[in-house]
């Protein structure tokens, strides 16, 4: 492990610091300095302990040992509001608003400008307005926040943090549901951050973002420091090898031949949605990965859950298999023989508290089922284990929460639930969205298997590198409307982007 440099002048310094939960080690005697006026991202896979580093840092761990300083001066905090009060805040993936209060109100929540006991509202307001301005970020300040975007929603909470006089900020996977402009505006904040002189903690799984934006990279490695270096020495290569412990290789699987002759498996006829998309047809054949791409808006999400049957289509139509089908809900999607890995996770895909027993056959329970003997326990647990092994998700039992795994095993149940129904089309929206290098290359190489087997993936994409490694044709939506279709040598990041962008 690397040696600590003593001649860094650092803002915060974290001196063989020790963090374990039961018998899981999150952090082994990390050493790291954290500078004013830079950008130091944390890079590792789930588990590796970025996340844990940083809410340390936050207060919302408290260290096991080690030692902890603030300016070269010993600092103990054990809650949020005591790292609040010295200048360490955070910006987290799920972000922490209240939804049904007003822009003013979640920034200036616990720093309102009063009169004795009475808020003075045109006071507060003026500060508000003050921290927009300070730092070129506006918000409508009477807007309810509920009903803004997630770009202006994550703009609220960076103000709110702004607001507290923060010397330190963590982000952590702040870019995780942002479209491809958006991430460079908040890249653009970022750096305005780190040079108005505070110190700027970035987590992200995203290599090319992080290469991008930091001056200093930390790797992690199943809870150690394996160094700490400037990122104009790092290479994505060299971050994916510190990562993983392993030389790089090829992150995607080398695809199938598609067969000119192979059946249609799925056909989408001038499929309509008001407000959402219009006029969509294409065709998917067996053993084919059709990639979508387009930017967040563009209607994707909505055109894959209304093919799945999750909402009805205003006009147009589906065949699967060779025969016209009125989808009338999900039930009878999983009966055809598709399955869907959803956008998110913990908001579509999971029940966080139930097992990976129930979140793995809950589809496929009549399997199991019969008048007088009710669930076959066994064969249902048979099955389920087959799936996790199938698709290599990583666990402790069966019977443990789903909310206990990292990201990526989380991701992973998906599949494993969506290989247990042996789909025949399966529908992937944002299949690796939040989850570490190695559990990408599982989910590429599971997605890969599927259309060598002659089923078929239709692929939702935000990363475009993901797109072009692993579909074999990709279409563009912009606007709710096909604006593209690429294959071949055409698809490129930039044809897909000026497509994306087209109005």
């Amino acid at each position: 492990m690397e040696k600590r440099n003593n001649n860094v002048k650092a803002f915060i310094s974290f001196d063989k610091v020790s963090k374990s939960f039961g018998a899981t080690n999150a952090l082994i005697n990390c050493s790291v300095d954290f500078e004013l006026g830079k950008i130091h991202s944390l890079v590792g896979e789930n588990g590796a302990g970025k996340s844990t580093l940083g809410k340390l840092i936050l207060g919302i761990y408290k260290l096991d040992s080690g030692a902890v300083s603030i300016d070269g001066i010993p600092a103990s905090f054990s809650s949020p509001t005591e790292a609040v009060k010295l200048g360490l805040v955070g910006i987290s993936q799920e972000l922490s608003l209240l939804p049904d209060r007003t822009v003013i109100d979640n920034i200036a929540m616990g720093r309102e400008t009063t009169y004795g006991p009475f808020v003075s509202s045109n006071k507060t307001k003026e500060q508000v307005l003050k921290v927009m301005d300070k730092y070129d970020l506006h918000v409508d300040p009477e807007k309810i926040v509920g009903m803004l975007s997630v770009a202006d929603q994550q703009k609220v909470e960076i103000l709110r943090a702004l607001n507290t006089n923060a010397r330190l900020i963590v982000f952590d996977e702040p870019t995780a549901r942002l479209a491809g402009h958006q991430v460079e505006q908040l890249h653009s904040l970022v750096r305005s951050l780190a040079k108005s002189g505070k110190a700027v903690i970035y987590i992200s799984h995203y290599l090319e973002e992080i290469l991008a934006i930091s001056d200093t990279i930390t790797l992690l490695r199943n809870g150690h420091k394996v160094r700490t270096e400037s990122a104009s020495n790092e290479t994505r290569d060299s971050l994916i090898e510190g990562m993983t412990g392993r030389d790089v290789g090829s992150l995607f699987p080398e695809l199938s031949k598609i067969d000119p002759n192979k059946d249609v498996l799925l056909k989408v006829n001038k499929l309509c949605r008001n407000n959402e998309f219009q006029d969509i047809s294409f065709e998917i054949k067996k053993g084919e990965i059709l990639g979508i791409a387009g930017l967040v808006g563009s209607g994707r999400s909505e055109l894959a859950l209304t093919i799945y049957g999750d909402r009805l289509p205003d006009s147009g139509s589906i065949e699967f298999c060779g025969n016209k089908v009125g989808l009338k809900g999900i039930s009878d999607s999983v009966k055809l023989g598709m399955a869907i890995v959803p956008e998110s996770r913990r908001d579509q895909g999971l029940m966080l508290e139930r097992s990976l027993l129930e979140n793995t056959s809950l589809p496929y329970l009549k399997r199991f089922a019969s008048w007088f003997y009710g669930i076959n326990k066994s064969q249902e647990r048979k099955e389920v284990i087959d799936s996790c092994v199938e698709t290599m998700v990583k666990h402790s039992g069966i019977e443990k929460e789903v909310q206990f795994l990292s990201g990526g095993n989380q991701q992973k149940v998906l599949f494993a639930r969506a290989a247990m129904g042996k789909p025949k089309l399966l529908i992937a929206d944002e299949p690796t969205r939040g989850v570490d290098i190695g559990s990408k290359q599982v989910i590429y190489e599971l997605i890969s298997q599927l259309s060598k087997v002659g089923e078929a993936v239709l692929l939702i994409s935000s990363e475009v590198e993901e797109i072009i490694g692993i579909a074999h044709r990709t279409l563009v939506m912009s606007k709710g409307k096909v604006v593209a279709e690429l294959s071949g040598s055409e698809l490129k990041k930039s044809t897909i982007m000026e497509a994306a962008f087209k109005q």
